[in-house]
């Protein structure tokens, strides 16, 4: 599987809670574990700086990387990430090991566009609240997208967009959309503007 991305790590032995914290503190790394697959987990370690720079690309969190681990390389995507609540600091990572011909799930991130253009906002004068800023999706690694778009210039006040009004790519699936209707979500509402409801609207064309 070809990838964007080659980030350098190495096998650590020494674990625990204890062993993390030196980790963090004097070498300025990041523990992380690298799972699934045939292979037995293992523990490793990423330089901080880094495993920053590449975070602050948003489609590292949904592309296929390398995984170099002392010269021999694997396969995964990044699966968890537990920042500290205060710093700009990354305290563990898990990546998860893909193989071509299995399915993974992954949150991917929703793209709004045309929120400037849409007819509920510039026209009707409504205001848009989003439900959601990603799903989660399963599908081959080769058809993992960085993102998805949702398209809101024709969306008028009154209408909320769910799961089932995305169009997905080909070979993706929504893991909520696979457990029945019952588990279709909301993601994105045009309210009608203030002094005024849709439900006012739909009774006065009634009269």
């Amino acid at each position: 599987m070809s990838s964007d991305y080659t980030v350098s790590a190495k096998a650590r032995a020494d674990v625990g809670k204890g062993a993390s914290r030196r980790l963090r503190r004097l070498e300025s790394e990041v523990p992380a574990i690298v799972y699934g697959g045939e292979n037995a987990p293992q523990m490793i370690s990423i330089l901080h700086k880094d495993l920053l720079w590449f975070l602050e690309d948003e489609a590292f969190f949904t592309s296929v990387v390398t995984l170099d681990i002392d010269g021999k390389q694997e396969s995964v995507v990044l699966k968890a990430l537990q920042r500290h609540p205060a710093k700009l600091k990354v305290l563990h990572a898990d990546f998860l090991r893909v193989d071509a011909n299995t399915k993974i799930t992954l949150h991917v991130p929703l793209h709004f566009l045309n929120e400037d253009s849409c007819v509920g906002v510039k026209i009707q004068g409504g205001n848009i609240t989003h439900a959601a800023t990603d799903i989660e999706v399963q599908c081959l690694p080769k058809d993992l997208p960085e993102f998805i778009e949702v398209d809101m210039a024709a969306i008028e006040t009154g209408v909320t967009l769910h799961i089932s009004d995305l169009t997905l790519p080909a070979g993706v699936e929504s893991t909520a959309l696979a457990l029945g209707e019952d588990h279709d979500q909301a993601i994105v509402t045009v309210h009608a503007p203030r002094g005024g409801s849709d439900d006012d609207e739909a009774a006065s064309e009634e009269e």
